[in-house]
């Protein structure tokens, strides 16, 4: 695999000099691509500060000239394009905005000299004839591209803060030691070590840490990494407990030892193994909640720590919208972003309300949808109604008033409609006579936000008060899906009648022989069934952090659930979670934050 895309790599910046832009981004996998991108835009700069000297605007032309890349990119997305090209046309918008504001910065600030930290901050490329091979560097650090088939994903759009966790995490990683971000929920530790590796072109594994795992465990994941060259993050790495966390210190100490020895061979565990000097761990964490140990300070020492704040969503919004084709970026962001920030002051303090980066993140992707499916319509337009009929499911009645003035304020004097499917609604109140229900349109209405809400988020928390309608509004939706043809396969689990070590499957301590849980095996079930066909876990009982904080990696992008055994099933695209719950009074906000929420108020009345 690593000499097949060694040499598509090599190939592909021959060809480059040989047809145009255009030609070149049909041909190769996206990766490749991305990575040649960043050595055209590094060699571009490069010969802008060499001949910044004779001419003062040479660094301004090279931004003029990025400009007129990224402009000719977004004319293109806009295009009827294949969903793999779509992907990677995104991507490089997202990487290509981040190059053009880089040099605006470097000409802004008067950077005369490819020497200055300002430069030297960046992730660049280069290719080194005597290896042929690509080089990425980074202030002193240098990384040989890893060459792990990535596959055609999105990538994070680059902020500041961005750019400073890129220059600590490769520092921690140059001086032989591992990285430890920290920060609110949301704000994308996880995400940035992901994409890192993207850009390394390094395997990542993430585990989602749980005070299941033992030391053997996590001597197994270590071996591993350090055998392999992947690297690990372990999210919510502190619930692990105390005893496990003090031999993990030990574990990866040996790992370090190791790499600073620049030995071949290293044993771990009574077992000698391989040692693979390009493998790194990283560890997520987030402050103070239930159920969290306090890092011993032999492993704090192993992990350089990097305090990650909240980003700039409005630049994060901008570039979004670029890449999903929209002309007017900046001044939807600043209306979408004021939108959120009004809202976080104005609205109730409901235990269920984010307006942070995945909240955000759904949106745009909605909107996007709908501007492919109208791009005749206004983007004001567009971006007012995927605003509207994705926040309104989860707004309580006190709080409707307020966000529909808040609409209005900021969208005045646009007026535009539900994207009503009417034949799928008569399939739905067909389905509630069926049941000998009253076909009340509120009703009906939430059981169309349920459905609407599934089709972006694969998780969804339905909650509401008892006897609101929140089993039924599920029931129905499946019955009319059944009814208009896609068969779905339901599974109700009740998550507080047994253990965690129950509900997720535990490793017998004498025998090290792996006792299944009622959730990995009804996953593990539905994620073997051959169809595509609709297929929902429902988990009915009240959230609490000792068995929810487990279904973290699940409920992110990653959608893995991680075991103790080591064993990683994935949520296949077809499969969704939908958590059946009162309220969130005991929810930490990483649990809050990664479901869409469609909140079944008993005001309504049916």
């Amino acid at each position: 695999m690593r000499s097949s895309l060694k040499d598509i790599a090599g190939a592909s910046l021959i060809r480059l000099g040989q047809m145009t832009k255009e030609q070149w981004l049909q041909g190769d996998p996206a990766q490749t691509t991305l990575l040649i991108n960043i050595l055209t835009w590094t060699r571009d700069v490069e010969g802008a500060f060499a001949k910044v000297k004779g001419n003062p605007m040479a660094m301004k032309d090279c931004h003029n000239h990025q400009i007129k890349l990224l402009s000719d990119l977004v004319k293109m997305v806009q295009g009827d394009l294949t969903k793999p090209m779509r992907m990677k046309l995104m991507c490089m918008i997202t990487m290509d905005a981040h190059s053009r504001d880089i040099i605006g910065k470097l000409f802004d600030e008067k950077v005369m000299n490819a020497d200055e930290f300002q430069w030297q901050s960046q992730l660049k490329v280069y290719w080194d004839d005597g290896k042929k091979d690509f080089a990425q560097k980074i202030a002193d650090a240098t990384f040989w591209y890893g060459y792990e088939y990535l596959g055609n994903g999105m990538r994070l759009v680059i902020t500041p803060l961005t750019d400073r966790i890129y220059v600590t995490a490769t520092q921690a990683l140059h001086l032989c030691l591992g990285c430890a971000p920290a920060g609110p929920a949301g704000t994308g530790k996880t995400e940035t070590t992901k994409d890192l590796s993207a850009a390394l072109g390094k395997a990542i594994y993430v585990f989602n840490c749980s005070d299941q795992m033992d030391y053997k465990s996590m001597a197994g994941i270590f071996k591993g990494l350090a055998a392999s060259g992947s690297w690990g993050c372990f999210d919510e790495f502190n619930r692990l407990v105390p005893a496990v966390l003090s031999v993990c210190s030990v574990q990866f100490k040996c790992v370090t030892d190791a790499i600073k020895g620049k030995k071949s061979r290293f044993s771990l565990g009574g077992d000698e193994l391989n040692m693979d000097p390009t493998c790194g761990a990283f560890i997520t964490m987030n402050p103070g909640y239930l159920g969290r140990s306090e890092l011993p300070e032999g492993l704090k020492a192993l992990f350089r720590p990097i305090t990650v704040v909240v980003p700039d969503l409005v630049l994060i919004c901008e570039n979004m919208f670029m890449s999903e084709g929209f002309i007017d970026a900046k001044i939807l962001a600043e209306k979408f972003m004021t939108l959120y920030f009004l809202c976080r002051d104005l609205l109730s303090k409901a235990a269920h309300y984010d307006w942070g980066l995945r909240a955000i993140k759904s949106v745009l992707v909605v909107a996007g949808s709908f501007k492919r499916a109208e791009p005749s319509q206004s983007e004001l337009a567009i971006l007012l109604r995927a605003l509207r009929d994705f926040n309104i499911p989860k707004i309580v009645a006190e709080d409707t008033d307020i966000f529909a003035g808040l609409l209005s304020d900021l969208f005045p004097g646009i007026s535009v409609p539900r994207n009503r499917d009417m034949r799928f609604e008569g399939v739905i109140e067909k389905a509630v006579l069926n049941e000998k229900y009253h076909p009340d349109p509120d009703f009906i209405l939430k059981v169309v936000q349920l459905g609407e809400l599934l089709v972006i988020r694969h998780c969804v928390f339905t909650m509401g008060p008892p006897g609101a309608g929140k089993s039924s509004s599920w029931k129905l939706l499946s019955k009319a899906n059944n009814m208009d043809g896609k068969k779905t396969t339901v599974v109700d689990l009740n998550p507080k009648v047994v253990s965690t070590n129950e509900l997720y499957g535990i490793v017998h301590i004498q025998t090290r022989e792996w006792i299944d849980g009622l959730m990995s095996k009804t996953m593990r079930t539905l994620s073997q069934i051959q169809d595509t066909e609709p297929k929902w876990i429902i988990l009915d009982g009240d959230l609490d952090a000792n068995w929810i904080e487990s279904m973290n990696s699940v409920m992110d992008d990653n959608k893995i659930l991680t075991l103790a055994s080591n064993e990683r099933i994935v949520l296949k695209p077809h499969m969704r979670l939908i958590f059946e719950i009162r309220n969130l009074k005991f929810a930490t906000p990483a649990t809050v934050s990664r479901a869409g929420i469609l909140y079944i108020d008993d005001a309504s009345g049916f």
